[in-house]
């Protein structure tokens, strides 16, 4: 006997999206040419994460050694593994219970690897000091996240929570609110600005949700997700300001700090800004920042580590969030060694350091080739915009469709860019995601792409998108 008969509308809501629809077409194609069916294409290119290693990036020679040493120390006698290699891995064994990374960890994290973050915050905030007793590990920055929802929730017999978010923003974040019972409160980043975050928006936003719930929190992405825009840090300390004025927490998701490309552009990071402000704003301004392994250059999404570093908050609540932390399970040793590794990378004079800055240079090169070669076409494009790419691994170029083109999506009961993108992938096995996953200013589409793919594989995909538009764009005129 099933105690599931039915599913509610929410459940139902989470577990079917326009992810999920495309991947699963995709997953049906690809099956498709394997068992011979003629195509006018003989692979799925797939641009709709931002997994590296899936976009034929190679991992990083030195974390991959590190790691290998440590799941199978018989490697510690190899010389052919470089001297820094053998030593960095015995030093992380030697904080593993029993020697072995089979072991359980403390909960909140390994201490050594603790000090080794909270030494490089230190040293990217130009010594605004991090305290390992505020860094908490999990398995990636959104189950972070969502424990962070866990401690700003309130009872569900008073006014509902509510948190600010920005449109566009990243799509499992927004659903982690709804299943944790959250009122999204969205806040426009302006387009035409390219995806400036307005501080009189965020007011607005704050006023208006305040009829509804009880706003909390102020959810930042930077740089961000899907847009690609990076902060100046006036506008951070704008933010900054506001969040003293109207007393919410700021929840800052930093994971592409390491990835700021644009010509002039560079990452500040919420707390050093914050450090750098008068002090009854800098000591009582409560923060969470967010960090991974997944996301930088290092690409390692597998590995699962994450981490979060909590600023300002009170003795009390740090013990209880601690409390609440030891109820997690301990995160994945793996992904607790990639922590350390992006942390302390191999220094110069090293004998990894050679292959392991070729490596890093050649990602980033690749990156901003990408980057330029994507905007190049898309100037070539008719019906198509796209704002300047300053940091992360996404471009979220917005579609001007034709009346015909949007009546036609109607007709299917899709939105106009989710029809678009279930189009591009059955004519050309191109796997993009569409703008309405995300949320978008309404009347207007976009489609989000990832950037952090072999130029081969990229040059293949734009090809694909240039062919499928201009055939799209000339049918439905």
């Amino acid at each position: 006997m099933s105690f599931l008969r039915e599913i509610s509308p929410m459940a139902k809501k989470f577990f079917v999206s326009e992810k999920d629809i495309l991947a699963s077409h995709a997953a049906r194609i690809t099956a498709e040419i394997h068992q011979g069916e003629r195509k006018g294409y003989t692979e799925v290119l797939d641009l709709s994460s931002g997994d590296l290693h899936r976009g034929g990036i190679k991992p990083i020679t030195f974390v991959r050694q590190v790691l290998a040493a440590c799941f199978y120390p018989a490697l510690l006698q190899d010389d052919s593994l470089p001297l820094d290699v053998r030593k960095r891995a015995q030093s992380l064994l030697r904080e593993c219970e029993g020697g072995s990374v089979g072991s359980y960890t403390d909960s909140c994290g390994i201490a050594k690897i603790k000090h080794c973050v909270s030494k490089f915050i230190t040293r990217r905030d130009g010594g605004a000091p991090s305290s390992p007793e505020n860094i908490f590990f999990t398995s990636g920055s959104q189950r972070a996240l969502m424990i962070m929802l866990k401690l700003l929730v309130q009872s569900k017999d008073s006014c509902q929570t509510g948190v600010l978010i920005p449109v566009p923003s990243y799509a499992s974040f927004n659903l982690a609110l709804t299943v944790q019972g959250v009122v999204m409160i969205p806040y426009q980043l302006y387009e035409e600005q390219g995806w400036k975050l307005q501080v009189q928006e965020l007011r607005r936003a704050l006023h208006a949700g305040r009829r509804t719930c009880n706003p909390v929190a102020l959810y930042i992405c930077n740089p961000g997700n899907p847009t690609g825009h990076v902060q100046s840090r006036e506008s951070i300390a704008e933010v900054i300001q506001l969040a003293a004025e109207e007393r919410v927490f700021l929840l800052v998701d930093e994971v592409y700090q390491n990835c700021v490309y644009g010509a002039g552009t560079e990452f500040y990071s919420y707390k050093k800004v914050l450090s750098e402000m008068g002090s009854t704003i800098s000591t009582t301004v409560e923060l969470a920042s967010f960090n991974s392994a997944s996301k930088g250059f290092m690409g390692e999404c597998g590995l699962r580590g994450g981490y979060v570093e909590l600023v300002n908050l009170d003795p009390s609540v740090m013990e209880y969030i601690r409390k609440l932390f030891y109820t997690e399970s301990c995160t994945p040793i793996g992904g607790q060694i990639a922590l350390d590794l992006m942390a302390d990378p191999p220094k110069p004079g090293d004998p990894s350091f050679p292959t392991f800055s070729k490596e890093v240079q050649s990602i980033k090169n690749m990156i901003c080739k990408n980057t330029h070669r994507m905007q190049e076409v898309f100037e070539e494009m008719p019906g198509i915009s796209c704002q300047p790419l300053k940091g992360g691994f996404f471009v979220f170029p917005r579609l001007y469709f034709p009346h015909r083109a949007i009546q036609w999506a109607k007709n299917k009961n899709m939105e106009p860019d989710m029809a678009y993108c279930f189009h591009l992938l059955e004519e050309t096995g191109l796997h993009v995601r569409p703008g309405c996953e995300y949320g978008q200013k309404e009347d207007s589409y976009h489609i989000r792409l990832c950037l952090a793919n072999e130029e081969d594989i990229m040059e293949d995909a734009l090809q694909r998108l240039k062919t499928f538009h201009k055939c799209f764009m000339k049918e439905f005129a």
